[in-house]
């Protein structure tokens, strides 16, 4: 009873049911590379998804893609897709799979997985020129995930 009663305490905050965050391992992808579930059952934050995009420190998204609603951002690449129009053509599902790891999606493809912490072939210590011991922590959390996908989905053209 007392565990139940724990349990419940910690599920609810204020009334509303928080969900468990997906970890990296855990991500379900379809057969076509979309995921379904929310990284986090919270909505993502298209404000905070535009700063995780155009951060170097973060995604620097823009280091390969090029975008018109950022303008203001210098040194858009031209490796990827441009992605000024990307709402209007990609679901949500869509989105959270090429995000959270675009292989998934696009065999192949030299975008990074920005939600993944194992199967790697050379991941590096730091500077050190040795192999990590452990798993990576992802690029990106699931959250700011969330985040890019809210602000992609704001992308359209017009």
């Amino acid at each position: 009873m007392r565990l139940t009663t724990i349990t419940a305490a910690v599920t609810l905050v204020a009334g509303v049911a928080v969900a468990e965050t997906v970890a990296p391992g855990d991500v379900q992808f379809t057969e076509y590379g979309e995921v379904t579930q929310s990284l986090t059952g919270q909505p993502g934050d298209a404000e905070r998804g535009k700063t995780v995009f155009s951060s170097r420190s973060k995604g620097n998204c823009v280091a390969c893609h090029a975008v018109a609603q950022l303008a203001d951002v210098p040194f858009h690449g031209e490796v990827g897709p441009e992605l000024t129009w990307t709402g209007e053509v990609r679901s949500a599902e869509e989105l959270r799979g090429i995000v959270a790891n675009a292989k998934m999606m696009f065999e192949g493809t030299v975008m990074p997985a920005f939600y993944k912490t194992t199967g790697f072939t050379r991941p590096g210590d730091g500077y050190t020129g040795k192999a990590a011991a452990g798993d990576l922590a992802p690029i990106l959390t699931a959250q700011e995930i969330e985040d890019v996908v809210a602000f992609l989905l704001t992308l359209q053209e017009g």
